[in-house]
């Protein structure tokens, strides 16, 4: 097996590397932690997602007829490394690497063509209006409704644990269209702009302050007939392919995760500890090494997905192996991250006297909650009992 990229990729990993040291100053670098930003933060990084977009790589591997520039997944996972690792500022994943695939599969023409190129440019912030008050792992046991009227539906219903919902333009959603249908068969998938009236967003503040997730009310939305991707009642099967991109963009945790080791050894070495570097304590050591064997694995997991995704495969329970690792890794490196940094590690996050603005405790508090975005470790794991090992699901 040959493990390296070409020279090609090599070379693109060299020219987002050199971007990001001219483009992006090391004061607006940060870790993403769930809507955690300023409204100046945020407009920069609007501004620079729009940079990135100018240069046609947050849609790399789309066709050039929708703003992209026909590269290959491969480069798309190394922009995604590269740009997770600098803590580079984005606000398209949703988009891009969600939604717009999505659309890519099931979209009309029209659709591809309006939804399309704002996504590649940079221009406007997706969100992902799936769970519900009751209904979180159950991805079918959808109670919001979408009642067809004329040329439009109308929503009523909640979602909750919204990720950056109070930034969205525009959210992808799910909708009971039929009540009487089995709850696979009787949902429909929406588009929906978010200025539209009757939609409320009200913020749920986690454990270190921000309000990244929130609650989303929907009182009378009207959305038009056209915003609907795919046929009615067949919204389980265009969620799942949503699922499916969201479980396969896992790049951006390896890149972060191999910064955050990266600067953990920093740490160690400068840091002392009775007179001595702390990068001298042999059970120091033995972490740090662990972490590396999981990185390295969880970047490797990350690999096997995107390759078979080039190859034009669909993963299910690969996409979940890495999802799943790939979490709980990113958790264990903030645990040990604060353990390593003692008392330091206990700051909060953007405290001044806190190693590396108190990022790798603030990951410590969010990432318990990224375990279960996208799919619990339970659900993961039955994907892989069930698909990958071929175990009954009772």
């Amino acid at each position: 097996m040959d493990f390296r990229f070409s020279d090609d990729e090599e070379a693109f990993r060299r020219e987002v590397q050199d971007f990001l040291k001219r483009e992006l100053p090391q004061s607006q670098e940060r870790a993403v932690i769930h809507g955690g930003e300023t409204d100046e933060e945020w407009e920069f990084t609007k501004q620079f997602t729009r940079k990135l977009g100018e240069k046609g790589w947050i849609a790399i591997w789309w066709p050039r007829e929708y703003g992209g520039l026909e590269g290959s997944d491969m480069e798309y996972l190394i922009f995604n490394e590269e740009t997770a690792y600098r803590r580079a500022p984005r606000m398209d994943g949703g988009g891009t690497g969600i939604v717009g695939p999505t659309i890519l599969a099931h979209g009309t023409e029209e659709q591809k063509k309006r939804f399309l190129p704002p996504m590649a440019r940079g221009e406007v912030m997706w969100i992902q209006c799936f769970s519900e008050p009751d209904f979180g792992s159950d991805s079918a046991g959808i109670k919001t409704t979408a009642v067809e009227d004329g040329d439009s539906y109308v929503i009523n219903g909640q979602k909750t644990w919204i990720s950056f919902g109070l930034r969205g333009d525009f959210c992808y959603m799910t909708t009971r269209t039929d009540p009487e249908a089995p709850k696979h068969r009787g949902l429909s998938f929406l588009l929906v702009d978010m200025k539209t009236p009757g939609i409320t967003v009200r913020p749920i503040t986690n454990m270190i302050g921000a309000d990244g997730f929130c609650e989303v009310y929907f009182d009378n939305v009207r959305v038009p007939r056209e915003n609907m991707l795919g046929e009615k009642n067949q919204g389980w099967m265009v969620m799942m392919t949503t699922l499916s991109f969201e479980r396969g963009t896992l790049a951006s945790i390896a890149g972060s995760m191999r910064r955050i080791l990266d600067d953990l050894v920093v740490f160690t070495k400068e840091a002392r500890y009775n007179g001595q570097p702390l990068a001298k304590d042999p059970l120091v050591r033995q972490k740090l090494a662990d972490l590396a064997i999981g990185v390295h694995m969880a970047r490797l997991l990350v690999y096997r997905v995107v390759w078979m995704q080039g190859q034009g495969l669909i993963p299910t329970y690969q996409a979940s192996m890495a999802k799943l690792f790939g979490d709980e890794m990113n958790f264990n490196i903030a645990r040990v991250g604060t353990e390593i940094m003692g008392l330091y590690g206990q700051l909060a996050w953007k405290s001044k006297k806190a190693p590396f603005n108190g990022e790798i405790a603030g990951n410590y508090l969010n990432n318990l909650g990224c375990l279960f975005a996208g799919g619990t470790p339970e659900i993961q794991r039955t994907i892989m009992a069930t698909i990958g090992l071929g175990l009954p699901r009772r």
